[in-house]
C-alpha cells in the first residue's frame, strides 16, 4: 500500500520512519475537514497494512507552532449551518482520528513546538511519545469557545496521562501549559534544546524503528486493552501476549545476537 495524502506532507525513509508534516504554516497548521479525514485514513491504513512503516513522527511546519486546532474560518462557519446529525458526523470524524492514532500498529512520536492547542493538543496527546521544544504551549481550548473540554477523547486520555485532578483543571479552564510545566506533570515526555526538537523526535523514532516491530505493536495493543480491565485480567492478558511474542522470530534473534555479540536484526 502506498499513501499520497494531498493535505499534509508524508515521507517514508529506508529505516521505516514515516514523517507526517502538517503544512499550513500561515494558519499555524490549522486543520480543515479534508485534513481531519486524510489523517484519520492515514492512521487507519497503518493499523493493519504498511508493515514497512515501523515508527511515525508527526510534526508541524513553520516557526509558530505544531497545530492551532480546527480552522475557524474553514470549519466553524459550516458547523453553524449543520443540524445535529451533521454536527455528530463531524465530531465523530475527529474522534475517529484520535482513535486511529491510538490503535495504529507503529508507535507515534509527536514533535511539538510553539502553539499546540485545541484539536492539535488532543492529536499530540494521542501519540505514544511527545518530545517538545522549550517554546511549546499546550492548551485544550474548547471551553474558551463555549465547548466542553471533553472532546476527541481528551477526557479519557488526559486523566490517564497526568491524573484526574490536573486533567480536570486543564480541561475546565482551557489555559495554556508551558513546556517546563508540561514535562513536570507528565503531559510531555521530554523538553529538548531550542531548535533540536525535530532531530530529537526523529532520533527517538529511528531507535524504535530498529527495534522489534511485532513486540512494539503488542505493547501498544496491551496498553490500550488493559486500560479497560481489572488487574487480574491484565496479568493474564500479558502472560498470553508475552507467550505469543516468545513464538515470534525476533525473540530468537535477540538471543542469537546476544550469544554472537552483534546487534540484533529484527524482522522487517
Amino acid at each position: 500500500m502506498t499513501l499520497s495524502p494531498k493535505s499534509f506532507g508524508w515521507t517514508l525513509d529506508d529505516d521505516g520512519v514515516a514523517t507526517i508534516t502538517l503544512s499550513r504554516p500561515d494558519r499555524i497548521n490549522a486543520l480543515t475537514f479534508e485534513i481531519y479525514a486524510e489523517l484519520r485514513d492515514t492512521f487507519r491504513a497503518l493499523k493493519d497494512g504498511m508493515p514497512e512503516v515501523r515508527a511515525v513522527v508527526i510534526r508541524g511546519e513553520g516557526p509558530r507552532g505544531f497545530c492551532s486546532g480546527g480552522d475557524v474560518e474553514d470549519i466553524i462557519g459550516e458547523l453553524f449551518a449543520r443540524d445535529m446529525r451533521g454536527l455528530l458526523e463531524f465530531t465523530r470524524m475527529t474522534g475517529a482520528l484520535v482513535h486511529a492514532i491510538r490503535t495504529c500498529r507503529p508507535p507515534v512520536v509527536a514533535a511539538l513546538h510553539g502553539v499546540c492547542c485545541g484539536a492539535g493538543a488532543v492529536i499530540a496527546l494521542a501519540c505514544d511519545v511527545r518530545i517538545v521544544a522549550p517554546d511549546t504551549r499546550i492548551a485544550f481550548l474548547f471551553p474558551k469557545v463555549g465547548l466542553s473540554g471533553a472532546d476527541m477523547g481528551a477526557a479519557w486520555l488526559l486523566p490517564r496521562t497526568i491524573g484526574f485532578g490536573r486533567a480536570s483543571q486543564i480541561l475546565l479552564t482551557g489555559e495554556f501549559v508551558k513546556a517546563e510545566a508540561a514535562e513536570r506533570i507528565g503531559l510531555v515526555n521530554q523538553v529538548v534544546e531550542d531548535g533540536s526538537v525535530h532531530d530529537a523526535a526523529d532520533a527517538f523514532a529511528r531507535a524504535l524503528a530498529t527495534g522489534p516491530a511485532f513486540a512494539h505493536a503488542m505493547t501498544k495493543r496491551m496498553l490500550e486493552y488493559e486500560a479497560h480491565v481489572d488487574f487480574t485480567t491484565g496479568i493474564e492478558a500479558e502472560a498470553q501476549a508475552q507467550a505469543i511474542c516468545m513464538q515470534h522470530p525476533d525473540f530468537r534473534e535477540a538471543y542469537d545476537s546476544w550469544v554472537e555479540k552483534r546487534p540484533p536484526r529484527f524482522e522487517r
